[in-house]
């Protein structure tokens, strides 16, 4: 049996909306320090910069059949979820797809999936996918991506209460690639430069 939930939090009452192009400019500051905020936990350990992050997402917000779900708790911003056509985004990407003899025009790439924790297990990850695969739909594009970093389980840094979420995105119907790795520099917290880290993708026919 599940504890009960804390009276404050059986209260909240999240909504979601996908939202493109300029609905999103306003938004930018707030979800700029949103993956901020959750993207310095493990396991991504990032340094974070204000500046790049709103032009990371106004990229977003002005790329054709780009789009980003945004989650709210009254008006405000506690989540977030991207994706557009693979074809449009990060070069590595594509590139990674083209090296296995895939063609990324048939993909919608899923960014990333961010949301504070106090809001965490109340549906919203299931949320972000379902929102994002029926964008897929929209752009009737076939197959959906992701990836991950790939950290060494022994790491020291790794809290003991982690839980990887492969379980979650199987159950979602996501299949690991660990075949498809595509390679991103970050600055961890407390480095003085950024380093490089790999990411192994996740797909799924829609």
């Amino acid at each position: 049996m599940r504890p009960p939930m804390h009276p404050a939090m059986a209260e909240i009452h999240l909504t979601f909306e996908t939202l493109a192009g300029p609905a999103l400019h306003p938004l930018l500051p707030d979800l700029a320090a949103l993956r901020i905020a959750v993207f310095r936990d493990w396991p991504y350990l990032y340094e974070g910069d204000g500046g790049y992050e709103q032009g990371y997402l106004r990229a977003y917000a002005d790329a054709p059949g780009a789009a980003i779900v945004v989650c709210r708790d009254g008006d405000r911003v506690v989540g977030a979820a991207t994706c557009e056509p693979m074809v449009q985004g990060h070069a590595p990407v594509s590139a990674c797809f083209r090296a296995a003899g895939l063609d990324p025009a048939r993909y919608c790439y899923f960014g990333e999936s961010v949301l504070l924790p106090e809001y965490r297990g109340r549906g919203a990850g299931v949320r972000f996918f379902a929102e994002r695969e029926a964008h897929a739909r929209r752009l009737a594009l076939p197959e959906a991506a992701f990836c991950a970093v790939v950290r060494d389980p022994s790491d020291p840094r790794r809290p003991p209460s982690y839980t990887p979420l492969d379980a979650f995105w199987r159950k979602r119907g996501y299949t690991a690639r660990p075949d498809l790795v595509v390679r991103f520099d970050w600055k961890e917290i407390g480095q003085e430069a950024e380093t490089p880290h790999d990411l192994a993708f996740w797909t799924r026919t829609l």
